[in-house]
């Protein structure tokens, strides 16, 4: 049975992979637990997100949150920014992959504009907590300010209305853009938002034009295949009673499209049209994950090709029978009715896929040995991008006080409105900031 308990401790552990795992000289946050692991900035974000929880749980003090995100903020505010090819990031935004010392490129990765994008949420996440009058909060805010009007997120467009998904030194921008329904509904938000070089409504018309609805298993839905998308987004925006011009067409929110998105998971769990091992009504969770490959290996007569990290999806794939059970917590304010049975079932048949920091990234039970693995692969470590929407969604459901929390965020509202929401909540808020010199 999950208890109010099942959550402290489960919420509180995910936590802790920001406590532990940060570089606390930089606020650098690994990507992943595996050794020599390199710094993601969408790690970075999230876990200043997740510190306005702690700090509000008590699993630190305000205090102490305050300088975590100074650190994290001087480092940013300070790197080197320019074409130089190790430099931190470019024209206000950031390389997926730095260096967990150095805070350079790694991996020759591109300048990502949805990392940075995911970076720049949880630094006005922090903007928007700490609204205090001491010296540190000012600073906090300060930063924040600065951080995000150096964004150029017309330059990110690259000429045409959408925006393109980064640049590199090497090569220049990258040809693949922001197109289809995707996680890219907060980038266009906060681009939007931006008082220095913000992206032009049309620009939010131009990402909605590409979008996809279709009917999975009784239900019709804005379509993306991945769980995380129908997530990311709404761990800072809080999408119930709000519409834009899509949804407002379609007479629904993107709260009930995701709550629907995640019921076409579980029921294509239930119907297994791969016939993977493991899947039923209580474990599903198809998402970008880790996984056991890449490998070929042959499973009850049939062929089966295992990917390592990748955005798995359904029904079109790629899938290769991994579950993901950080997807489907993240799933609980949008339907906790199939949710909570999913989770008791995790705990209660995969007990070795809980450790030290909650739900392990993913496992697949079809990738299995009757000798060395009876009940399939599981994976040995964690990976921030799964932790931070646990913790936030876990915070989501049990209190509102995230959501409550964004609301206040002044940038945020101001993008999207520019992208034609109205209705609800968004209606009732006011125009005033808490951020900066804004």
């Amino acid at each position: 049975m999950i208890t109010e308990e099942t959550f402290d401790k489960l919420e509180r552990d995910t936590f802790g992979y920001f406590l532990y795992e940060t570089n606390a000289a930089n606020g650098l946050v690994p990507d992943n637990t595996r050794l020599d692991a390199v710094c993601s900035i969408t790690a970075v974000g999230l876990a200043l997100a997740s510190y306005t929880i702690a700090a509000e749980r008590g699993w630190m003090t305000r205090r102490e949150a305050a300088e975590r995100t100074l650190v994290t903020l001087h480092f940013f505010w300070n790197s080197p920014q320019g074409e130089e090819s190790d430099a931190t990031g470019y024209k206000g935004f950031y390389y997926h992959f730095l260096d967990m010392q150095t805070g350079r490129r790694r991996y020759d990765c591109e300048v990502s504009t949805i990392d940075s994008t995911f970076l720049l949420a949880g630094i006005l996440t922090a903007a928007t907590y700490f609204d205090d009058e001491t010296k540190e909060e000012r600073e906090i805010r300060r930063l924040a300010d600065a951080l995000y009007a150096r964004a150029d997120w017309q330059w990110a467009q690259n000429g045409e209305l959408t925006v393109t998904h980064g640049w590199t030194p090497e090569r220049g921008f990258i040809p693949h853009r922001w197109e289809g329904y995707d996680e890219a509904l907060i980038l266009y938000a906060l681009g939007l938002g931006s008082l220095t070089h913000p992206l032009p409504k049309e620009s939010y018309v131009a990402w909605t034009n590409t979008f996809q609805w279709r009917e999975l298993y009784g239900h019709e839905f804005l379509y993306a295949g991945p769980l995380f998308i129908h997530q990311l987004p709404f761990v800072w925006i809080d999408p119930r009673g709000i519409q834009d011009d899509y949804m407002r067409a379609k007479g629904i929110d993107y709260f009930e499209n995701s709550r629907r998105a995640t019921y076409v998971q579980r029921e294509h769990a239930i119907h297994n049209p791969e016939g993977f091992s493991g899947f039923h009504e209580n474990c599903w969770g198809v998402t970008a994950s880790d996984g056991p490959g890449p490998a070929t290996k042959h499973v009850n007569g049939v062929k089966r090709y295992f990917y390592d990290y990748i955005a798995r999806g359904i029904p079109d794939g790629p899938h290769d029978g991994t579950i993901a059970p950080w997807a489907v917590v993240s799933s609980l304010p949008f339907a906790p009715e199939i949710v909570l049975p999913a989770i008791e079932y995790f705990n209660d048949a995969y007990p070795e896929m809980t450790s030290h920091y909650g739900f392990k990234c993913s496992f697949n039970p079809t990738y299995s040995d009757k000798e060395t693995t009876p009940k399939g692969w599981i994976s040995r470590g964690y990976y921030g991008l799964d932790q931070g929407p646990i913790v936030m969604m876990i915070e989501n459901y049990r209190s509102g006080f995230f959501w409550e929390l964004m609301r206040r965020c002044s940038p945020l509202m101001q993008g999207l409105r520019r992208a034609g929401f109205t209705g609800g909540w968004l209606d009732s808020v006011g125009e005033s900031t808490t951020m900066g010199d804004l």
